[in-house]
């Protein structure tokens, strides 16, 4: 009893080891690409609609430097102050856009290949408050939540980069708004970051740190670990002035951007979904010749980003089933083109981390990974259609992306995993179970994920245990990643010499906790 003891001790340790990447049934980039909520001829229906809209209306309010870039490389500017696109310009940019982008993280461990139908899932957004879920009251967002929400997702297996969620009210100053922010990030996690700017004005600022943190311009620029998030265009068909001033810099500076067009179905997109995504692509389009009118060739996301009004009231609905077709689409739009895609998903409009929260995140989510979107902003931690952050959520959602990468990696139909062999000698030698046999535990960590936070014992089990509530283990949970060591603070001599450097905010005891 003791030999047969021991050795099935040291068969359950050998399965609670980690096991190595290729062998772990979810893991960052695994292909989708299986759901297409557009055919080849609505893609094709679609392109030639955008098309339409560039070449005879065109965008405005472009600032003086990128009407030159564009113009130089073949746009047209009206007597209406509109850039026009013909379309063989559009078609001539496309060929020379950047594909097949590596996203770095500030560890190599955590890099990113943004190739055709690679998903990864990870934050954004900018929620002005943070969910007390103790309280089930809202209340500002604050510097102090933006560096805890990163370690939570450097912790957490299935977030796979870490873009700015919420705004950290308590700093006024928009400068050091933009420079605590990056630095937020960066300190706590080793992910790749994302992150935008008030000003144009900031991002010398932001280089300066950026440079320290990888140890050199030259090193920054080998492996740029953080992006600009840049809303190049206020809908319908206008570009933000300032914003495309920073994402000028940022191009200068050598940093990847993902050109974001936030229409609102029903508001500043048309109503129909069709419409909806006709507009996005098109502004996107514009910002593909931007960028590459600068510098061809430069790290840019295809960031078609569009929400949905509900038509009672006019306001965001970040959880609708339009949301989820609308994300799906613009990432086959993306993989139309073949360029790095990035849109939203997991937003929930449900105040809290409930039942509707669940169902609105997950129909999203999963429906942007089966279409092959690349990058899966605001996944996790979302609430009030974009205006709260939940830190427990981030560990709640965890779970949630882990199933829906395991529905994204499908089924492998091979003769082994058929199983007709194991089968036969199941039914004809065997106990009549698959329980215990070879092949099931053989494969039970590589082809079956399991939750981290989530419940899966019996009613009986439950009783028994004190019947666990999700929000108090993820409470638990949360509080026990936040007092581990911080494995992606900066080096000592490091962070000094950015405290001298600029007006850093976070105390210095809270980085190394």
């Amino acid at each position: 009893m003791a030999r047969r003891s021991g050795g099935r001790q040291a068969r359950i340790a050998e399965r609670a080891a980690p096991l190595a990447d290729e062998l772990r049934p979810v893991r960052a980039g695994m292909a989708g690409g299986t759901y297409r909520p557009l055919s080849e001829d609505d893609m094709r229906a679609i392109h030639g609609s955008a098309l339409k809209v560039l070449e005879e209306i065109g965008l405005a309010d472009a600032p003086e430097s990128g009407v030159a870039s564009m113009t130089a490389a073949g746009a047209i500017l009206g007597e209406d102050g509109r850039l026009r696109f013909p379309s063989a310009l559009v078609e001539t940019m496309l060929e020379q856009a950047a594909r097949d982008l590596v996203l770095h993280g500030r560890s190599p461990a955590h890099d990113l290949t943004l190739s055709p139908y690679k998903v990864h899932y990870g934050t954004a957004g900018a929620a002005v408050h943070l969910i007390d879920i103790k309280t089930r009251e809202y209340r500002d967002s604050t510097l102090a939540d933006l560096f805890a929400a990163a370690r939570l997702a450097e912790a957490l297996e299935h977030v796979h980069f870490f873009q700015r969620p919420m705004v950290a009210r308590d700093i006024e100053d928009n400068y050091e708004l933009d420079i605590n922010t990056l630095y937020a990030c960066i300190a706590g996690t080793t992910k790749h970051v994302g992150t935008s700017f008030v000003h144009a004005d900031h991002v010398s600022g932001v280089f300066e740190l950026l440079h320290l943190v990888a140890g050199s311009e030259q090193a920054w620029r080998a492996r740029p670990f953080v992006s600009n998030t840049n809303c190049f265009v206020v809908p319908p068909l206008k570009f933000a002035t300032e914003s495309c001033e920073a994402m000028e810099a940022c191009i200068a500076g050598g940093m990847p951007v993902l050109l974001l067009s936030a229409g609102q179905a029903g508001a500043t997109s048309p109503a129909p979904i069709a419409g909806a995504i006709v507009q996005a692509v098109a502004e996107c389009l514009a910002g593909v010749v931007y960028v590459n009118s600068i510098a061809p060739g430069h790290p840019a996301i295809f960031g078609t980003w569009p929400f949905v009004s509900d038509l009672r009231s006019g306001a965001m609905s970040g959880g609708s089933g339009e949301q989820a077709l609308l994300t799906a689409a613009c990432a086959q739009m993306g993989n139309y083109y073949r360029l790095p895609t990035g849109s939203a998903a997991g937003i929930a409009d449900a105040k809290l981390p409930d039942m509707q929260a669940g169902y609105e995140k997950a129909i999203s989510n999963v429906m942007a990974g089966l279409a092959g979107l690349n990058m899966v902003y605001e996944s996790i931690g979302m609430h009030a259609s974009l205006l709260g952050f939940c830190l427990e959520s981030m560990i709640i959602d965890n779970d949630m992306i882990g199933q829906c990468l395991r529905c994204v990696r499908g089924i492998e139909v091979t003769a082994e995993k058929m199983a007709v062999d194991t089968i036969a000698k199941v039914c004809l030698e065997g106990p009549g179970h698959y329980l215990g046999h070879e092949q099931t535990l053989g494969l039970m960590q590589s082809e079956y994920l399991y939750p981290v936070v989530g419940d899966r014992t019996s009613p009986k089990e439950w009783a028994e245990v004190g019947k666990p509530d999700l929000i108090d283990t993820a409470i638990a949970q949360k509080n026990r990643l936040l007092a581990m060591p911080n494995p992606a603070a900066l080096p000592a001599e490091t962070d000094a010499a950015i405290r001298v450097a600029l007006p850093i905010r976070l105390p210095e005891n809270a980085i190394a906790a």
